[in-house]
């Protein structure tokens, strides 16, 4: 199912993308660091991938009656793996020269969970902080949030297919049910075990949902907001949430909590209001 192109979510995986590299040059103005918070660009693509994945599984599912999961999973294996395995390709030669033996070990190691899309776990058992000095060790570090993104992509359309077939008036409800059990834990775990807050699906999921409920509306309503004035407005405030969540979150805020909260909404303000002839 083909969805209409919108630059302004591109926008939006352009923020994503700087501020995630930004964040790791540590980069610094007068021995400030704005992009401290820049992790977060990682939080705007789970927004993102669940408002896009979960509109294009209700709009088959809507507009076709059914839903091709043979269809569904293959567009995802031609959209994701060539590019990584080219990735891999590229950096083996390299970690082959240049890590140390013993590295080379955990490097290879993360490969094979990457592939097989649960790296996320591989590095909660590890205990590898995410942003820590030996971070830049580890090549494949970045992939935990694929293995996410991809684990979500697994469950998801069986999840809204089996929901949509036999109790399709209670599917909102279900999600946003699932999206506060999962938000709840999140800052539970965040509290008490911040490695697996940060790297497993069920503390992650919410972010995800939070693009679903969106999509969920846009097919219920049939469009987003047609109101000028929000659409005028509200982007704009999803900007700054952005922003200043980049610049003031750091490594001592509970992440994922109710601090991510914010790039969340600003990414979701973002997506329901804005259009594409708008800066």
């Amino acid at each position: 199912m083909k969805l209409i192109y919108r630059p302004e979510i591109d926008g939006l995986r352009a923020i994503a993308v700087i501020s995630v590299i930004l964040y790791h040059s540590q980069f610094k103005i007068y021995e400030f660091q704005f992009f401290k918070g820049g992790f977060i660009g990682v939080d705007i693509f789970f927004v993102i991938s669940g408002y896009l994945i979960t509109l294009i599984i209700l709009k088959e599912i809507t507009l076709k009656g059914n839903f091709s999961f043979k269809n569904f999973f293959e567009r995802r294996i031609r959209r994701i793996l060539p590019a990584f395995l080219f990735v891999i390709l590229v950096s083996f030669p390299f970690a082959w020269m240049y890590i140390r033996p013993s590295f080379f070990l955990d490097y290879s190691e993360s490969i094979l969970y990457s592939i097989g899309f649960i790296s996320n776990y591989y590095f909660l058992n590890s205990q590898q902080e995410y942003g820590a000095q030996s971070s830049l060790l580890i090549p494949f570090l970045h992939t935990w949030s694929l293995s996410i993104e991809e684990q979500f992509y697994i469950i998801l359309p069986f999840f809204l297919v089996i929901i949509s077939k036999h109790i399709n008036k209670y599917l909102i409800t279900i999600i946003i049910l699932v999206f506060c059990i999962s938000f709840i834990l999140s800052n539970l775990e965040s509290r008490s075990d911040p490695y697996i807050s940060f790297y497993s699906l069920h503390t992650r999921i919410w972010e995800l949902l939070a693009g679903s409920i969106l999509a969920f509306f846009e097919i219920k309503l049939g469009c987003r907001s047609k109101n000028n004035i929000l659409n005028f407005t509200m982007p704009v405030v999803g900007i700054i949430l952005i922003i200043f969540s980049i610049i003031y979150f750091d490594h001592n805020i509970l992440h994922p909590s109710f601090f991510t909260l914010l790039p969340v909404i600003g990414t979701s303000l973002i997506i329901w209001f804005s259009n594409k002839n708008e800066i």
